[in-house]
This record gives structure tokens, sequence and C-alpha cells, in this order.
């Protein structure tokens, strides 16, 4: 990874976003207009922010998340490996908001594991943790953990179905196996949720 006040010929930033020293970008990054990481903000590797996406200190991102345009991601906010937001999508930090009632203290913390992705003008409430590989549908409202490979969207967003880590929907057969129709690879649906059994490459 590359200090931002280095020399920054390892990764873009267009020169109206701003980076505040104490930032960490990681290599090839991509950081487009009007964006602002703050000091303490990490940025793995390959990373990509569309316009106007404001990342605040703490909050951390893996290899190659890809943030669309008008997204704010809070203090509290972890995201791993592979994740795509869409554009818009709405974080939180507290569950009570008062403009009076200072509460920088309560934090709830939001985690995104590998490979989960958020639909466009879906909302997070903060406090909640979605598994490897959920997909948020577009508009919803996230109000609890979402299982991993679980299909979730509404408001407030309820499961839907299962998808494969190519997003695609499952169907599983009455053994509870389902093949995954882009890479092949195979799911078991067990009595905690879906299980990745072979991948396929």
């Amino acid at each position: 990874m590359a200090d931002p006040a280095a020399d920054s010929a390892d990764f873009y930033a267009h020169p109206s976003a701003v980076l505040d020293p104490g930032c960490v970008v990681g290599r090839g990054c991509a950081i487009w207009h009007f964006c602002h990481v703050s000091a303490g903000a990490v940025l793995g590797e390959n990373c990509s922010l569309g316009q106007n996406v404001f990342v605040a200190g703490g909050v951390s991102l893996g290899r190659n998340v890809k943030v669309q345009n008008n997204v704010s991601l809070y203090g509290g906010v972890t995201i791993e490996d592979d994740v795509f937001i869409g554009p818009s999508a709405v974080f939180t930090n507290v569950r009570n908001p008062r403009a009076a009632v200072p509460r920088r203290d309560q934090f709830l913390l939001t985690h995104l594991e590998k490979g989960v992705s958020i639909g466009a003008n879906a909302t997070l409430v903060c406090g909640v943790r979605l598994g490897r590989y959920a997909f948020v549908g577009a508009g919803s409202v996230v109000t609890k953990d979402v299982p991993a490979f679980a299909l979730v969207y509404g408001n407030p967003a309820r499961q839907r179905g299962w998808l494969s880590t190519h997003g695609h929907r499952l169907a599983f057969d009455v053994s509870g196996r389902a093949t995954c129709p882009e890479s092949g690879s195979e799911y078991q649906l067990e009595a905690d949720g879906v299980v990745e059994l072979r991948i396929k490459n």
C-alpha cells in the first residue's frame, strides 16, 4: 500500500478528490471525482471509488472493493474483499441519533464479508453483519444480519432465496444440492444455511 502523501503513481486519484494525510490507499485503486478519503481510512489494493464517495476515518476496505457514486461510509464500517456497493446506498452508525445528543462513542459496527453485493439505494441500519456473498436488492432496508449466500430484498429486507458466488439463483434438489449454472460450483443447503462444496475453475 502507498501513503497518498508520497508518490501516488501506483494508484489514480482525480484532481478533485481529497485524500487526507494519514489515509492509506492500496496499489491499483481508482478514486474519482469529488471523493473524500479521511485520515485513518484504509483502502486495499484495486479498489474503485465512484464520484462523490466519502470514506471516514476508521473505515477499512479490503481488496477489489467497488463503491459506486454517492455513497458515504461512516465510522464503524468494515468491508472485506470483492464487495460491490451500488450507487446511493446508505450506511448508518447510530440507531437513535439526536442532533443535541453526542453519540460518537456509541457507533454500532457494520461488517460486510467477502463478496457481498449491495443494490442501488439500499439502506443498511448499523449493527448488522452480512455473510459471504450475500446479496441485497436495490432499495432494500437491512435491519438484521444476513446469512452467507442469501438473497434479501424489501423493506424491511427479508430472505427470498440463495445465490451462488457468481450471483445466480440456486435451485436445490430433494437432497439439498444445487449447482451454479455459470461456474459449475456445487452448494449444499443445510439447517443453518448454504455451504459451498466444490469450486469449479
